[in-house]
Order: structure tokens, then sequence, then C-alpha cells
């Protein structure tokens, strides 16, 4: 790349930069502490969560119950049942 002639006034432009004012001290601020504030909004739902995983994903009394029916024969679930379970299922999701 070649200047021709304006090369004294580029120059000219850093050196004024050099001149800036600089700050010799700054102010003593005065220290401040960090605050933290949870919402009750908040609080109620750490509450809520804590006792869902409390909660075992598995109720054993439930599959203990339909186990004993299984085995002694009481179980009966018509395919239909299962079909409506399933569709009503996939209508609630879609609506949520």
């Amino acid at each position: 790349m070649r200047i021709n002639g304006d090369a004294p006034k580029v120059s000219g432009i850093y050196s004024k930069n050099k001149n800036i004012n600089k700050v010799d001290k700054s102010e003593a601020t005065a220290g401040k502490k960090d605050v933290l504030s949870i919402s009750n909004q908040a609080k109620d739902f750490q509450t809520a969560l804590k006792a869902l995983k409390d909660i075992p994903e598995i109720r054993t009394e439930k599959v203990k119950q339909i186990e004993e029916k299984y085995n002694s024969g009481e179980y009966n679930v018509g395919g239909n049942e299962v079909a409506d379970k399933l569709i009503d299922s996939v209508i609630n999701k879609t609506n949520s």
C-alpha cells in the first residue's frame, strides 16, 4: 500500500491520542455485600420439588396388589379398555 503526501497528517492523529488525560487515583468505594432474596413462590416450588423427590417412583403396594390379582387369575383387562386408556392419554396430552 502506498500513501502519498498525507502521511504526516496520519501520524499527527496518532500523536494526539497519546495526550489523553489519565486518572491518577480512583476514589475509594465502599464495599457492598451481595444480597440474595428468594421469593415466596420459589420457596413453595422448592418445598414441592423436595416432596416429589421423596415419593418413590414405583408404588410397591399397588404393584403387589396387581401382581396378586394377576397370579390368582382375577386380573382381567380387555383390549378395548387398554385402547380406550391409550386414546384418552393421547388426547389429554394434546389438550394440555
